[in-house]
């Protein structure tokens, strides 16, 4: 009997290690093969599938040769940031694949497809973000589903035009504070001097975010961005590689330190999230921050018995280190473009500077004084055009889908390359890569030729960015300021390097000459 249970042990064994085996085998050759013939068949071109790395090691030698140097000043930042899908794209045509690990990636650049597939997000759901993620931001961006729905619906309330309209105090005073520490650099008796405006623009928004998001908090909220920005500096590194199952596990020095900031992030959020709760329970009115708001929304939800729908604390503390980053974030790379744009064109500078003069004059602007700042805004949407905030979208395929007269099959991925489809000629017409603020004159549906789908700086469909008006308006204020108080050139040591860390920053920053007006 022993030796009989000996023999199924060893036969139960063998069957294990064969289906591992076969699993493995699958998952890093016969699966990719399969979809690659696929692929080709229905006319697609890419380079053939290599063993478990596929195209990662040939785009990120591409990626670490075109940034060993700044580039001369121009607007092709896809040649800078994306510089292998460029080549892929210049060899194969815009009909081209290309693989991340095992996983085929289908470039879609085509504005009616980029449309069906952002418009139906159920059909193409986000893809699963690098397992490294997880400790790094899990809220809005992250989910799919029922759960999307939910914290959507929940979130909608902060970002309504009442509510921003609130928000533009917070606003003021961090730009005024800002300014007036420019003034100070700039001196008595000078009327110039050399900066950095990025570190600037880093502080103002974190400050704002910090402020409109938690209120009086917003002092502990700063700690909570500086670490934050550290942990997406270990995300983004992270990412660049195929991950293998179960590294995030492995006691490295990186994944040690991404777990103590996540605790202490952890730890400072619920102190904030407990002393909101507490001024809300003592009858304070809190709903002037996105906190509060937010608390107050899950609050009126589970109390009218839709427990399944509303959101635990753990996922509250999740979509605050959202607000951090994407509301820190967007705002800040919008910004500092801006200056450099505004810089190397002194004429579309000074037709900004006059606008805000005749619409906002001396006065505090409001909400509809900001609305009114046509050229601002024309100079806001050309730079979200050449250097939007993400270089790109990825969706997967979990069954298998026909996308106009294509199949793809589960396993597969789609990209939507932003910054590919920002500067195609065939949509933006030969001037795709210059700097030209006045295609937005009569509005996006008119610069793009009434596809809407080609101009994708805050993404698309229901799943757009939740907090683009935000971001939008506090970069009208902090430009009209800035405007009022200052010109600006770009100073000879500057070094145009765009870089994508997960959003499009200026590599070795951007410093420009201020002058007083």
């Amino acid at each position: 009997m022993a030796f009989n249970g000996l023999d199924a042990s060893i036969a139960i064994a063998v069957v294990a290690a064969t289906l591992v085996t076969w699993r493995v085998l699958n998952w890093v050759w016969l699966r990719p093969k399969k979809m690659e013939k696929h692929l080709r068949k229905q006319g697609f071109h890419g380079n053939s599938y290599r063993f478990l790395y596929g195209d990662t090691k040939e785009h990120m030698s591409t990626l670490m040769a075109t940034r060993s140097n700044p580039i001369p000043i121009s607007h092709d930042v896809p040649s800078r940031t994306t510089p292998f899908l460029c080549k892929l794209v210049r060899d194969y045509g815009k009909k081209t694949f290309f693989w991340a690990g095992p996983v085929p990636r289908i470039v879609i650049m085509d504005p009616e497809m980029v449309k069906e597939v952002l418009n139906k997000n159920f059909k193409y759901p986000k893809t699963p973000r690098h397992p490294i993620f997880k400790i790094f931001i899990q809220g809005l961006p992250s989910v799919d589903g029922s759960k999307w729905t939910s914290h959507r619906r929940l979130l909608n309330p902060a970002f309504h035009t009442e509510k921003l309209k609130g928000m533009l105090p917070a606003f003021d005073l961090c730009c005024h504070e800002m300014t007036i520490k420019w003034m100070e650099m700039i001196g008595e008796g000078r009327n110039s001097c050399e900066l950095d405006v990025w570190p600037s623009f880093q502080t103002l928004t974190s400050d704002v975010i910090s402020r409109t998001a938690f209120g009086s908090s917003y002092q502990e909220g700063r700690k909570v961005f500086e670490l934050q920005v550290e942990q997406a500096d270990y995300a983004f590194k992270a990412a660049q590689s195929v991950y293998l199952p179960g590294l995030r596990f492995l006691p490295t020095k990186r994944n040690q330190r991404m777990k103590e900031i996540d605790k202490e992030v952890r730890f400072l959020l619920r102190g904030i999230i407990d002393k909101k709760m507490k001024a809300m329970r003592a009858g304070v009115d809190s709903t002037d921050d996105l906190l509060g708001i937010l608390l107050e929304a899950n609050s009126n939800e589970v109390g009218q018995g839709n427990k399944s729908v509303g959101m635990s604390i753990d996922d509250v503390i999740e979509e605050c280190k959202v607000f951090y980053f994407a509301g820190q974030e967007t705002t800040s790379v919008l910004l500092v473009w801006t200056l450099v744009l505004l810089s190397l064109y002194p004429d579309w500078q000074d037709r900004a500077r006059q606008e805000v003069i005749q619409v906002i004059g001396d006065d505090k602007p409001d909400i509809g004084d900001l609305n009114h700042l046509k050229t601002v805004t024309m100079i806001l949407y050309e730079v979200l055009r050449l250097y939007p905030p993400v270089a790109g979208l990825v969706r997967q395929m979990t069954e298998v889908v026909t996308l106009e007269d294509i199949t793809l099959l589960p396993g597969m991925q789609i990209v939507l390359p932003i910054n590919q489809i920002h500067h195609d000629h065939d949509i933006w017409g030969a001037d795709a890569k210059e700097f030209n603020p006045e295609r937005f004159a009569e509005g996006v549906s008119k610069a793009t030729n009434n596809q809407a789908a080609a101009f994708l700086p805050f993404g698309g469909g229901p799943r757009i960015c939740i907090g683009q008006n935000f971001a939008i308006l506090e970069a009208k204020l902090a430009l009209a300021m800035i405007l009022s108080k200052f010109s600006f050139e770009l100073s000879p040591s500057y070094k145009h390097a765009p870089v994508n860390k997960i959003t499009l920053q200026p590599e070795y920053g951007a410093r420009l000459i201020l002058h007083k007006v």
